[in-house]
């Protein structure tokens, strides 16, 4: 039985391949529209964190404890709650903090992500954009019943009408600037 040989291309030869496709699946239009929602849903996303960040930074600081949100976030998601029976004398550590900050920054640029791309869909289609809007105010109010069905110790912590606001003031602030980055978005049911 003979065995196929293989041979090597010699150096500075082409090899030419062929794969069966004749075209590109993605036009460059497609790619640049792609491209231009996943840029926008990172700058929303970073809005978003930057906004929900900042008004907790204040209530903390207000308080007099500075990070202290961020830092019982982190102990309730990195170290599964442990440390968390103990309230009042919990100290802010820069490690919990910042390990959260990174994450909540992360979740906040995939939604606003997942906001661009919709609302993109939503210029295209007029009748989309109510359900994208009901889908959002869904959203909000199942993060906050989440919130008090997971998150109860964490609760405890920090003031639930707190939260609310601040999910609220980071929503209005992505949704100022998305909105200002689709001026011909229609809504209609």
């Amino acid at each position: 039985m003979k065995h196929p040989q293989h041979h090597e291309p010699r150096k500075g030869a082409f090899v030419i391949a062929r794969s069966g496709t004749t075209s590109s699946s993605l036009s460059a239009n497609d790619s640049s529209q792609i491209s231009k929602a996943t840029i926008e849903g990172i700058v929303a996303g970073a809005i978003g964190a930057a906004t929900i960040a900042i008004w907790f930074f204040i209530l903390d600081t207000l308080n007099g404890r500075p990070f202290y949100t961020p830092s019982v976030l982190g102990t309730a998601l990195f170290r599964r709650g442990v440390g968390l029976e103990t309230l009042e004398s919990l100290t802010t550590s820069f490690e919990m903090t910042s390990m959260y900050t990174w994450v909540h920054g992360l979740v906040f640029c995939i939604l606003g992500g997942l906001a661009s791309r919709l609302l993109a869909l939503a210029e295209q289609n007029i009748h989309l954009g109510f359900g994208i809007l009901l889908l959002f105010v869904i959203f909000e109010f199942g993060f906050v019943a989440a919130a008090f069905i997971f998150a109860e110790p964490v609760l405890h912590a920090l003031a639930w009408p707190a939260i609310l606001i601040g999910n609220l003031l980071a929503a209005g602030a992505m949704a100022v600037y998305l909105w200002s980055r689709h001026p011909n978005l229609t809504i209609r049911p």
